[in-house]
């Protein structure tokens, strides 16, 4: 059994990451902001975690905590996280992902040397930036072209950088686009399915050219625990996909999933639509990763239509 932090435990990977905890046994100490991409009524689903004191929740924003009780190791999945959002406000995303990184940084940097946590930071694979071909490795240079990749590889340079000074142990985890079930609905699966539902285009930008490595959550959560448990302190382990593709091909995988799959997906696609600064491919090398024994288990087109029909049963705002 473990005492772990979770911070962001009311978002998208973070409950993924909190139910696989509990359900394992390992004590967890949940902490969130609960703004508008939390789920709140995950509370009532662990209340017997809560009744038996499994699992101690705290609603704080990172930035605005004081001590941590005494635990093994702490996740930070508290994050600002579109990237469209970061283009349009910037700092909310400084804020928290570069701030809020490094005053919990200087929370277990308080600690005394003994009791100092590992501290587990959940990147992205957006801080390598566009590549034409090939891999990015855990070695690659850091060149983000987004303010929310910028905010999040500046994270990760703190963290080593308070690894260096002050003897902090971390890791940084890089997963790829994650996909699945609850995830919010400004993200492209969900939201072209609330695009259908309600009559209308899905936007795509650029083409919907850009291609990305999909990793099912299910599939991020195993491998944020297998980093945990079989992982080195002071490596970065990057989180392949599942399958590869396209912008364009996942909305046009919903829009057959949705409408059957004799549906002409450009009847439902809008392409005039433009983001600053787009990249145009990212595929993570995850070699190190596997070799710890993980491996994904999702699919990515036989997990789609699945998803529609979830999304479909209720119009998520």
């Amino acid at each position: 059994m473990k005492t772990i932090a979770v911070s962001g435990c009311l978002g998208f990977i973070g409950r993924y990451v909190t139910d696989k905890l509990l359900a394992r046994g390992d004590m967890v100490y949940g902490i969130d902001a609960m703004t508008q991409v939390a789920e709140p009524r995950l509370l009532d689903i662990w209340a017997p975690y809560l009744d038996s004191q499994q699992f101690k929740f705290v609603v704080r924003d990172i930035n605005d905590l004081g001590t941590f009780p005494d635990i093994q190791a702490i996740i930070n999945l508290a994050a600002e996280t579109h990237v469209d959002n970061s283009i349009t406000d910037n700092s909310r995303f400084v804020r928290s992902n570069v701030l809020g990184v490094q005053h919990l940084l200087e929370m277990c940097r308080a600690m005394r040397q003994y009791e100092i946590p590992t501290f587990v930071q959940i990147s992205t694979d957006e801080v390598y930036g566009s590549i034409g071909t090939g891999e990015t490795t855990e070695g690659s240079p850091l060149a983000p072209s987004s303010p929310y990749a910028a905010s999040k590889a500046a994270a990760d340079l703190l963290v080593q950088g308070w690894g260096h000074t002050y003897g902090v142990p971390w890791r940084i985890i890089r997963p790829s686009n994650c996909y699945g079930a609850g995830q919010y609905p400004e993200k492209l699966i969900p939201k072209a399915v609330r695009m259908l539902m309600q009559e209308r285009m899905i936007p795509i930008h650029e083409g919907g050219k850009a291609q990305r490595y999909w990793l099912n959550v299910e599939d991020c959560a195993e491998a944020i625990l297998t980093v945990l448990d079989h992982g080195t302190n002071n490596q970065i382990y990057n989180i392949g996909g599942n399958q590869e593709a396209s912008v364009q091909e996942v909305a046009s995988a919903v829009v057959r999933a949705y409408h059957g799959p004799e549906a002409d997906p450009s009847r439902y696609l809008d392409f005039g639509y433009t983001r600053l600064g787009l990249d145009t491919r990212y595929h993570v090398n995850d070699a190190k990763l596997r070799s710890l024994g993980w491996e994904p288990k999702g699919n990515l087109m036989q997990d789609i239509p699945v998803l529609v029909q979830q999304e479909r049963a209720i119009l998520r705002w």
